[in-house]
């Protein structure tokens, strides 16, 4: 980085959260959008609720045009300290017991409980009904 940027931390930067005071934070770069809050094609909701944060995502999210890349040059204002901006956490489901998603399988087992002693039976009665008439 040059030493002629200034470098805000994410606390500076929050501070500038309203109509009258707006900053961003896109891709490492702060931007002071006060003066485009009202031309803001998505308006200026849209740019209020991305302050105090990396709005990186919001931004490539929207999938802006290269024009509107270019105009945001003339309201940058220095870089941001990468150590103020708090780590992605990545969610991670709390652990469950496992479970059976498939329940044919378990269908399966208790038929076949229940089947097989009953073919036994059957056939048992069928050789003894056999051996009888021989």
């Amino acid at each position: 980085m040059d030493s002629d940027k200034k470098v805000f931390t994410l606390k500076e930067v929050a501070e500038h959260n309203n109509h009258k005071d707006c900053w961003l934070i896109i891709s490492g770069k702060v931007y002071d959008v006060t003066k485009f809050l009202e031309d803001h094609p998505g308006g200026d909701d849209v740019l209020l609720s991305a302050t105090g944060k990396d709005a990186t995502d919001d931004f490539e999210d929207v999938g802006h045009s290269d024009n509107a890349r270019e105009m945001m040059d003339q309201y940058y204002v220095g870089e941001i300290d990468a150590s103020t901006i708090p780590k992605k956490v990545t969610y991670t489901p709390p652990k469950q017991p496992h479970y059976n998603q498939d329940k044919t399988s378990e269908f399966i087992i208790k038929l076949l409980q229940f089947l097989v002693p009953l073919a036994i039976l059957g056939l048992a009665v069928a050789i003894r009904f056999y051996t009888k008439q021989a």
